[in-house]
């Protein structure tokens, strides 16, 4: 295999339907530096960026279901936490039908919004792939939509590295391994490493290097995530962070020439469109 030879990449903005200040900063980025976006479907900005999502030729950008499983209470705006969550699916404690429902709804509202099924799914602070979820997640879209199903966001870190572990490594470890053996026996196609996990912390030039680097170190069917906003209330989570990685994003220009050889924006659907004869499944 040739080290230097282009490769194809997908960058992802999460969130979308979260706030306005979210939708306007992914559909600015649409299709020129992001190829990917996952939306939130139960929060209160999806049905105001729907009009937005149609303009955009689906060629060009994949728009999926962020599965939300922790969404604020009635009459409240900050995220709850999450630990909750990932003890009652260790414990055995979600019920698979209650899940199942929850997922199957959502999926309804994303084809009911967009008039078509979402490219792919992912989860809001990586919910897919945690136990029961990830089970009934891998039902539902094989049962659904068959041979169509949509693409899987994997969270596998980058390829083996003699360092210590990181928050890719610690997010892995909540389900990643049970993801992508569900996807394959049920032949759901997923997608190859997660980059762009951080602790959200650092300046927008310390943003531009970290960037730098997963671009340069990517593969074909990795998935850079980012979360872009153009600005936002005091209760959006990440809220500076956000807009340094808009302000990054926006200066970078697709194709990358990088030491490693040229990277190429694409949406993961059309590389398996155009390259069936070399899968990117993890």
């Amino acid at each position: 295999m040739n080290e230097h030879a282009p490769r194809y990449l997908c960058v992802c903005a999460d969130d979308f339907g979260m706030t306005e200040g979210i939708n306007a900063a992914v559909l600015e980025l649409a299709g020129r530096k992001i190829s990917a976006t996952s939306c939130m479907v139960r929060r209160d900005a999806w049905a105001a960026g729907l009009r937005g999502l149609r303009d955009i030729d689906p060629s060009c950008l994949d728009v999926g279901l962020h599965l939300d499983l922790s969404p604020p209470p009635e009459g409240r705006l900050a995220e709850p936490g999450l630990g909750g969550l990932i003890a009652r699916s260790h414990l055995g404690l979600l019920r698979p039908s209650a899940v199942r429902a929850e997922i199957r709804g959502q999926l309804a509202r994303f084809e009911d919004g967009l008039g078509r099924p979402p490219a792919f799914v992912d989860g809001h602070r990586h919910v897919h792939q945690l136990p029961v979820v990830v089970d009934m997640l891998t039902e539902e879209i094989a049962s659904r939509y068959g041979a169509a199903a949509p693409w899987l966001r994997s969270t596998a870190p980058p390829a083996p590295r003699a360092i210590a572990p990181t928050k890719s490594d610690i997010v892995f470890a909540l389900g990643g391994a049970r993801l992508l053996e569900l996807a394959a026996r049920r032949g759901i196609p997923t997608s190859r490493a997660l980059l762009g996990i951080y602790d959200f912390t650092g300046t927008a030039d310390v943003y531009r290097e970290r960037l730098r680097q997963w671009i340069d170190g990517c593969r074909t069917g990795d998935v850079v995530v980012c979360h872009p906003s153009l600005g936002d209330a005091p209760w959006v989570p990440h809220g500076p962070a956000r807009r340094d990685e808009y302000t990054v994003l926006s200066t970078i220009a697709f194709p990358m020439e990088m030491k490693s050889g040229a990277v190429f924006l694409r949406p993961l659907s059309h590389l398996w469109r155009s390259r069936a004869d070399d899968p990117v499944h993890a």
